[in-house]
Parts: C-alpha cells; sequence; structure tokens
C-alpha cells in the first residue's frame, strides 16, 4: 500500500490472513488475467507496485522468460515479509518503496504493474506520474482495481452485515477504498494529470469467487483486511461478533455449504 495511514493498518496478523485466505478468495484470478496480458509485451525488465503477499510476483515469475528482470515493491513491509516467505519460481527483488516516490532510475521499467493497489494512492495523478518517469518510452503501466462494491457479492454482504452493528457509524473501508475507485473517467483523468496523454483501454474483467464456506468468506474480509482496524477501533460489538454477524448473512445469502460468488473489476492498461 502506498500511503502510511493506509500502510499501518496491513499488521502482521492481517497479512498473514490476507495471504491464507483471500488471495485464493479473489485475487488469484486476475493475477492469472494480468500477466496473461503483459506477456506478449515481453517486457525486459518489470516493476510491480502494491505487491502485497506478492500473487502477482508469483505469477510474473512462473510466467515469463527467466530472463525478465523483475521488481516488487510495498510500502508495508508486513505484507512484503509474508511475500517473501512465500518466495518465488526464480530470483525476484524485494524492496520497501512507496509508489508515490520511487527510488528508481528515469525510464528504467519496460513495464510497471499494479493490481488492487491503485485504489490506496493518495494521489493517484502523482502516483501515475512516478510510474510514467521510471517507464521507458513506449512502456507499458498496466493494473486493475475493483468494480463498485454492489457488483462484488462477497464483498458486499460482508460490508453490509458489518455496517448494521455500528449504525452511528458504519465501518465503510470496504465500499472506501478497495471498491471506491471504479470510474473510469476518473481513470482516465487522473492518468492524464500523471502525463499519461494517450487514452487508456479499460476493460470490466467479471470472475467467480469460491470458498468451502461461509465463514471463511467472513473471516477473510473482517479479519484479513483493514476492515479489521475500523471494527476494532469502534466502541460496542467486537472483532468476533462482526465475523459472526457476517457469516450469519453470508450464510443467509449464499447457503451452508461451499459458496460462489461474482466478483468484478476494471484492467486498466496505457501506454507511456
Amino acid at each position: 500500500m502506498s500511503a502510511p495511514s493506509n500502510a499501518s493498518r496491513f499488521s502482521d496478523a492481517v497479512a498473514v490472513l490476507y495471504q491464507d485466505l483471500l488471495v485464493p478468495l479473489i485475487f488469484e484470478p486476475y493475477a492469472a488475467d494480468l500477466v496473461a496480458r503483459l506477456a506478449p509485451l515481453r517486457p525486459a525488465r518489470v516493476l510491480e507496485l502494491a505487491a502485497g503477499t506478492g500473487v502477482v510476483t508469483r505469477e510474473l515469475s512462473a510466467r515469463l522468460p527467466s530472463d525478465v528482470q523483475l521488481v516488487a515493491t510495498d510500502l508495508n513491509e508486513a505484507m512484503l515479509a509474508v511475500a517473501r516467505a512465500q518466495g518465488a519460481a526464480r530470483e525476484v527483488t524485494w524492496r520497501q518503496a512507496d509508489a508515490m516516490a520511487l527510488p528508481f532510475e528515469d525510464a528504467s521499467f519496460d513495464a510497471v504493474v499494479c493490481q488492487f493497489g491503485v485504489m490506496f494512492f493518495p494521489d493517484k495523478a502523482h502516483a501515475f506520474a512516478e510510474a510514467r518517469r521510471v517507464l521507458r518510452p513506449g512502456g507499458t503501466l498496466l493494473f486493475n482495481v475493483w468494480d463498485r462494491i454492489e457488483t462484488n457479492d462477497f464483498a458486499c454482504v460482508v460490508s453490509d452485515a458489518v455496517a448494521g452493528l455500528f449504525p452511528e457509524d458504519p465501518p465503510d473501508f470496504l465500499a472506501r477504498l478497495p471498491h471506491g475507485y471504479f470510474s473510469a473517467d476518473a481513470i482516465a483523468s487522473d492518468l492524464a494529470g500523471g502525463g499519461i496523454a494517450a487514452a487508456p483501454t479499460i476493460t470490466t474483467v467479471d470472475a467467480i469467487s469460491r470458498a468451502n464456506s461461509a465463514d471463511t468468506v467472513a473471516l477473510a474480509y473482517c479479519q484479513g483486511t483493514p476492515l479489521r482496524g475500523e471494527i476494532e477501533a469502534r466502541q460496542g460489538p467486537g472483532l468476533e461478533q462482526a465475523t459472526a454477524v457476517a457469516t450469519a448473512a453470508m450464510t443467509e445469502r449464499f447457503g451452508s455449504g461451499p459458496v460462489a460468488g461474482r466478483i468484478q473489476a476494471l484492467v486498466v492498461q496505457a501506454v507511456r
């Protein structure tokens, strides 16, 4: 993540649950999609922003030719620690770095990739300007963002259930940040503000999220995202009660056995 206020919310406990539960639940299919789009471009050097626990990094290391140099960054050291522990199919340079002030030379990468991190950047146009700066002429910026929360079934159900516990001050992390940057016009405007003049290609990509049970989903969202901190910061129902309420809502909507729901994201490709 890129803003210190956001980064601090990804504690060690959140990072582990994020990797164990959320990565297979919602992130793996989009990691494969991003890398499938990048591979035909044959980049020689790739920079990943907001790498998190490394789901895209591992896909890059497995799918791109062995001579491609991979540099994976994240602002949050707890996330990077999990990523390093997970490892990759080959050598990766892991580096703590802020997307708002990249510690790399101008025109030093053929591609900059970011999975579900742009939403957290406090000044998106500035972050895009930094990505443009480190890209070589003709290089590609490739990233994805979640679509509005109503198009993502599990996140919507959990968010609504938890909000109901705190009617005077509902925790709105999921709708506000992960699912808060879905306007194609806003994305294009921010890219232009960052000096990327060519019109981006923006594609809506649907997938199905699956889990063995409703409680897995509730645990993933309530305790494996910064929603956890927003729950714990409020007086009244605690984290376990919030997770139980989210489990009940998931079970009511999707049943008591294995669950499946729609997830939807926007994939953005822009050329420097």
